[in-house]
């Protein structure tokens, strides 16, 4: 049955009338007298203070909800982009690898080439990628040593070119060579020696052609000359042995000569003395005897050219046409003179005559090695003199039995300023008891000895004069024969200065001088007697 419904309260006129209760749907109550009686009560409504409060904590279920899903979403996002992160440093990490590994291989590719400064920029570029990289230390090791190795092969190649030089005695080869390595190597100690070595052996040489140049003069009895070069030398070489030497020679030399001119004099007035205005053997003596003392002399000159036209003077060209046609008509005594101009030999000189040159640059006689010497003086030239030529061969024979460029035979005979080169054996050969008298004579590039001396009863006497760069000894004798050598220059042969195997022939030595040779200076192996000082 329907509720019926509660009785109305008056409402006061200043009060909020109250808010009706809500209806029941009537199903509610039609359902509920359907319900057994036994069916359990209906769960009263909720206060409405209980759902705010469930709401509440409802939504503070779904506050705490939101705000972990919101925090699993920030970690999801952080490992996300930790991962993108770590994937990235990966790939930056392996591309860097390989970048480095292709400029590793182009790194050594350059040290292959040798490619030094390509190379070391390569690795700077590594070392900017990865500066821990094992290939840092590898390669920038093979630079430094590819470097090492190149500076000192520079070095070893410049300074033997240097060496190589200097020994040649090309100076300014060896200065330049010398200069490039300290071009890049200011400090290297051998290149800096080199420059050294090269500047004392410029010196040296100097010095040795100053010498060379002062004996020259020497020979040429100019003997101011000769002391001004030796005083020159000691000026910046104090003590220098060979100086020393050249300037003793020199000095005595020049007392010599002063001597000598006053001896020579002397002989001139005896000449004078005995001139009785015919041919006089004697006189002629002492004037060539005058004439060996003081060669320059003026009137010694006048004297003999007075007695020669006592006897009888024959040119060449002139008289006759060639050397060989003057000779062969000469008789003793007789003056043959032959013009400046190259003939042809073989000569021979029977006579005892004065046989004169223009001098030994501009008078020369010569013929083929095989037909002989170029002149040979034997018997009937007792007493010949020769004078101002050069003798030598234009040919050269290799056989073992080779002629000299001048023979003696027998026969005393004097040479003076005479030239006896490039024979194809001896430059003068005396044999047989030959005597030979030699003043101011040059034996030089003869395929055996300058000079040679052979035999019992041969006599050789060189005086001021010098043998050099002979293919044997600058003076050789042997086999009995006797030397006398004073005041001569033996330098630069293949074998000895001198060689002298007399058995019981004499040698006498005197104030020589012996450079360069290759073997000994003076080898005397055996002589009856003798000095030598």
């Amino acid at each position: 049955p329907a509720a019926s419904a509660p009785p109305e309260s008056p409402t006061p006129a200043f009060q909020t009338p109250e808010k009706p209760a809500p209806e029941q749907p009537a199903f509610i109550f039609e359902r509920a007298e359907s319900l057994p009686a036994s069916a359990p009560p209906l769960p009263e409504a909720k206060d409405s203070r209980v759902e705010d409060e469930e709401d509440a904590a409802s939504e503070r279920k779904s506050g705490r909800a939101a705000k972990v899903a919101w925090l699993l979403t920030v970690i999801l996002l952080c490992i996300a982009g930790m991962m993108f992160y770590l994937k990235r440093e990966e790939d930056l990490r392996l591309q860097k690898l390989e970048q480095v590994i292709e400029l590793g291989k182009t790194g050594y590719s350059m040290i292959e080439n040798r490619r030094w400064p390509e190379a070391a920029r390569i690795f700077d570029q590594i070392e900017k990628l990865n500066p821990e990289s094992s290939l840092l230390t590898e390669g920038r090791a093979k630079i430094a040593a590819g470097i090492a190795e190149e500076d000192s092969q520079f070095i070893g190649f410049l300074t033997g070119q240097a060496k190589a030089s200097l020994e040649a005695k090309r100076w300014d080869e060896a200065t330049a060579a010398a200069r490039q390595v300290l071009d890049r190597f200011p400090n290297e100690k051998e290149a800096t020696n080199l420059l050294k070595q090269i500047a004392e052996a410029k010196a040296i040489e100097a010095d040795r052609l100053t010498l060379a140049s002062a004996r020259e003069m020497l020979q040429q009895r100019k003997w101011d000359g000769a002391i001004a070069a030796a005083n020159k030398i000691l000026a910046s070489r104090p003590g220098d042995d060979d100086a020393e030497a050249l300037l003793a020679d020199a000095t005595a030399a020049r007392d010599k000569a002063a001597a000598d001119v006053r001896k020579a004099r002397e002989l001139l007035g005896q000449a004078r003395a005995r001139d009785k205005g015919q041919f006089d053997q004697a006189i002629v003596d002492l004037l060539r005897q005058a004439s060996l003392l003081s060669p320059d002399d003026p009137e010694i000159k006048a004297q003999l050219e007075k007695l020669a036209s006592y006897a009888r003077t024959i040119r060449v060209p002139g008289d006759f046409a060639t050397p060989a046609e003057a000779l062969a008509k000469a008789r003793d005594r007789d003056r043959v003179i032959i013009a400046a101009g190259t003939w042809e030999g073989p000569l021979a000189v029977t006579a005892a005559i004065d046989l004169q040159g223009a001098g030994p640059d501009t008078t020369i006689i010569q013929c083929a090695a095989q037909d002989g010497s170029a002149v040979t003086l034997a018997a009937g030239a007792k007493g010949a003199r020769v004078t101002g030529f050069s003798f030598r061969h234009e040919s050269f024979d290799p056989g073992e039995e080779r002629y000299s460029a001048a023979l003696v035979r027998g026969v005393p005979v004097d040479f003076v300023d005479c030239r006896f080169q490039d024979a194809s054996g001896h430059g003068l050969a005396v044999i047989e008891g030959g005597h030979a008298i030699v003043n101011r004579c040059r034996f030089a590039d003869n395929g055996w000895n300058g000079v040679a001396a052979s035999g019992p009863g041969t006599l050789l006497e060189v005086r001021q004069s010098e043998s050099l760069r002979n293919f044997g000894h600058g003076i050789e004798s042997w086999d009995g024969a006797a030397i006398i050598l004073a005041a001569n220059r033996c330098d630069d042969n293949s074998a000895n200065g001198v060689h002298a195997d007399n058995g019981g022939g004499s040698v006498t030595l005197e104030k020589n001088q012996f450079s360069g040779n290759r073997e000994f200076g003076v080898v005397l192996s055996s002589a009856g007697s003798g000095r030598a000082t």
